[in-house]
């Protein structure tokens, strides 16, 4: 089964508040961050080709949850809790730290981290919190500039080359990224194909 097949029949296994209820540490895990209005749940639904895997919602920081999908027999997509979101309480945040650090802290099947951005505000403080973090906790990190629909083709891939001269200015060469829409789909069959890397590695 290829990729774009298996991602088509994901489907949720369970969600995880607290280090004790995640599910066992087995098999690969591709984990899918970013900040709270970057999407996210669209992105997953687009690349999985259903429009209600992941709750999409018109609410910033709706996901306060480590959520679980199959991703064929020994391996599961990662929705994780959305970040850089203000309005929620330092409790809340709080709580969400300490589970992604022990997550990333402690997960063997951990093989890599897609985190979506918008294309129009790239590399935020806490974007670039998240990517040192997968980093340091050796988490391979692909970057999505998500929204790419709302540009012209040229302001695209200025914003592209701008994002991508940051990361070399940072000698952060590990990191990968391209363009993307979850709106039209632009840019599926590059992400896949890293999904699918990560998959066999």
């Amino acid at each position: 089964m290829d990729i774009k097949q298996i991602l088509a029949s994901s489907s949720f296994v369970t969600s995880a508040a607290t280090p004790a209820s995640l599910p066992s540490d087995i098999g690969t895990e591709i984990a899918f961050a970013g900040r709270s209005n970057a999407g996210k749940s669209s992105t997953i639904n687009q690349l999985c080709g259903q429009k209600q895997l992941a709750r999409a919602s018109k609410t910033p920081g709706r996901t306060q949850l480590i959520n679980f999908f199959t991703l064929g027999p020994d391996s599961m997509l990662v929705d994780l809790p959305g970040y850089g979101y203000a309005k929620a309480s330092q409790s809340k945040q709080k709580q969400w730290i300490e589970l992604l650090e022990f997550y990333y802290s402690h997960r063997q099947a951990l093989k890599g981290t897609v985190i979506v951005m918008d294309i129009r505000h790239p590399l935020q403080t806490a974007d670039q919190s998240m990517i040192d973090w997968c980093l340091h906790h050796g988490s391979k990190v692909h970057l999505l500039l998500n929204k790419a629909d709302k540009l012209s083709r040229n302001r695209a891939m200025q914003q592209l080359h701008t994002t991508r001269k940051a990361l070399a200015d940072q000698q952060l060469d590990d990191v990968t990224l391209q363009l993307f829409s979850a709106a039209d789909g632009t840019g599926s069959n590059e992400v896949l194909k890293k999904l699918s890397q990560w998959m066999k590695e």
